[in-house]
């Protein structure tokens, strides 16, 4: 281990034959690793928890790229409408009472079935100064009540800056609630710094941290301790997941899950269809075998520790729900 989450970020792994060899994996899987334009990128923490000479291990394939990825005509680029619903640089209305900012063009770690892999993230402001149209659409529509912070990933930033953009929300007196979508607590722990647990706290926005967490072997002791910091911030804790063939397309992969989450804290939120965007398509699992997941699933857990089921449609004013 190294550390310093920005360390860990700096370090981490972007080369499939470095990957391979690590965990003790022939080179011809590597050699099948082509990433059609969007690279491997693998921190260490979330590497060691993969299981040695497993190709089919499920946190390796959510982030190895696969010959299987090729791009299919059929698929679009958006599959979910993020461009039709950009009012601003970097800001996304869909929803009635709440916008989504577009913090980060990068995140820690790059998911294979990722559907926002081709979003021009060219346009996402780069300075604090440049954040000012965007704040001022939210400012000028009163119906807004939360902000959700989103990339990319929003935790990239560093605290300072991530303080001044709260600093900025905080000014505006109609939003209520502060809503922090991120991968980065689960792939480098270390990103839940103190500095970061003292904002959330002192802020006067109600927060909520939506985890992304898709098998249960994602869970070590370092990301339960990262989850207790941030419930002890006073954030409420989610999780949503994707449905994932070969991943998690399994009663007893979700079951386990669910498990996990609640054990640390997390509430089960979404289990989402996958989004339809070119180079994910070997990841698609049926809906009537979702329905039948989750279906199982109220049969074995507790209301609470089963996800909604869900399916995003571009234009759409909500998640439609599919069980």
């Amino acid at each position: 281990m190294l550390g310093d989450w920005r360390q860990e970020l700096q370090h981490a792994i972007r080369d499939p034959f470095e990957l391979c060899e690590l965990l003790g994996l022939p080179v011809s899987v590597a050699q099948g690793a082509q990433d059609h334009g969007f690279p491997l990128l693998a921190p260490r923490p979330f590497v060691a928890r993969m299981r040695s000479g497993n190709p089919n291990d499920p946190l390796l394939l959510q982030v190895l790229p696969r010959q299987d990825e090729r791009r299919s005509p059929s698929l679009p680029s958006d599959a979910v409408g993020d461009l039709a619903a950009q009012k601003a640089d970097g800001l996304l209305h869909k929803y009635f009472g709440r916008a989504l900012l577009i913090l980060a063009p990068n995140c820690a770690v790059n998911c294979r079935y990722c559907f926002r892999r081709h979003f021009p993230y060219d346009t996402v402001p780069a300075g604090d100064a440049a954040w000012a149209p965007a704040l001022d659409q939210i400012r000028a529509d009163a119906t807004i009540a939360e902000v959700l912070l989103s990339g990319g990933d929003p935790l990239v930033l560093g605290d300072k800056r991530l303080s001044r953009l709260i600093d900025s929300l905080e000014a505006i007196p109609h939003v209520a609630r502060l809503r922090i979508h991120t991968r980065l607590p689960v792939v480098i722990p270390q990103r839940v710094t103190t500095a970061l647990c003292d904002t959330l706290e002192a802020s006067r926005l109600r927060t909520v941290v939506v985890l992304h967490i898709n098998h249960a072997n994602e869970i070590d002791d370092a990301v339960a301790t990262a989850v207790a910091k941030l419930r002890g911030a006073g954030a409420m804790l989610f999780n949503q997941s994707v449905l994932l063939g070969g991943v998690n397309d399994s009663v007893e992969a979700q079951a386990a899950l669910c498990e996990r989450l609640v054990e640390v804290g997390v509430t089960p939120y979404y289990l989402h269809q996958l989004d339809m965007v070119e180079g994910v398509g070997h990841f698609e699992t049926p809906v009537p075998r979702g329905l039948q997941i989750v279906k199982e699933l109220r049969q074995r857990l507790p209301g609470y520790a089963v996800p909604r089921y869900v399916r995003e449609t571009a234009g759409e004013p909500h998640k439609t729900p599919l069980a």
